[in-house]
């Protein structure tokens, strides 16, 4: 009898939710995975261009076509560029991450007290813009210092805080074929490349577009309106 009741229930919720049910396993599963998704950033690691509670807009099929659910490729049309926002794999532990290509395939990486020289030419850093300041965890804004930093046309921000204890200085490393050097915006709080090495191709699975919404979970969860529908450089 209760055998009886547990499959008339189970059948009865079917019949409501299977619509639904279909919806999410052929469309929004598949979708989510190879065409299209969206990145919660839990960290500040990207600073200040990409901030702690941000809701990122990912599109997937920037540089392939994967089989839902996989690593498998089933069609290429480009690939990471430097200065690219990409959202890839730890080659380590498999964590998500959201970190900017620093160095492609045959590149010669250096840094020097936090300048990046790439094939033997010192990147161009200049003065930065007060508003990049502005969404800064408090406790940051005081001890960082910020400049725009231009690789190859792709000017963004990027931050250092002198406090705290980090990797500056590092090679020169050539990056090998298949592999990319990646890197935190924030290059003093960041895990990337430094600490884990290359990032194999296939692990590189999106490119961040733009802000989709974004809460400041370090202060209260206060929405920060002004970063809603943003596009990321």
């Amino acid at each position: 009898m209760k055998t009886q009741k547990v499959t008339k229930f189970v059948y009865r919720m079917w019949k409501e939710w299977r619509m639904t049910i279909l919806l999410i396993v052929f469309v929004v599963v598949p979708v989510k995975s190879s065409l299209a998704d969206w990145n919660w950033v839990p960290t500040g690691s990207m600073n200040p261009t990409v901030l702690e509670g941000d809701l990122l807009y990912v599109n997937k099929i920037a540089y392939d076509l994967r089989f839902p659910l996989t690593l498998h490729r089933l069609a290429k049309w480009s690939d990471p560029q430097r200065g690219d926002i990409v959202i890839c794999f730890s080659p380590d532990d498999r964590t998500r991450l959201v970190k900017r290509v620093i160095g492609q395939p045959g590149d010669t990486v250096e840094m020097r007290n936090n300048i990046l020289i790439i094939n033997g030419q010192t990147v161009a850093y200049t003065k930065i813009q007060s508003k990049y300041t502005e969404y800064l965890p408090c406790q940051l804004r005081g001890r960082s210092i910020l400049a725009m930093e231009d690789l190859d046309g792709a000017a963004h921000p990027v931050m250092s805080v002198p406090s705290i204890g980090a990797v500056r200085s590092f090679g020169p490393i050539t990056v090998p074929q298949g592999g990319y050097f990646v890197m935190g915006d924030n290059r003093d709080i960041s895990r990337d490349s430094r600490s884990f090495g290359f990032v194999e191709r296939k692990l590189i699975v999106g490119k961040a577009k733009g802000v989709i919404g974004s809460i400041d979970i370090t202060d209260k969860y206060q929405p920060r309106f002004n970063r809603f529908f943003s596009s990321l450089k």
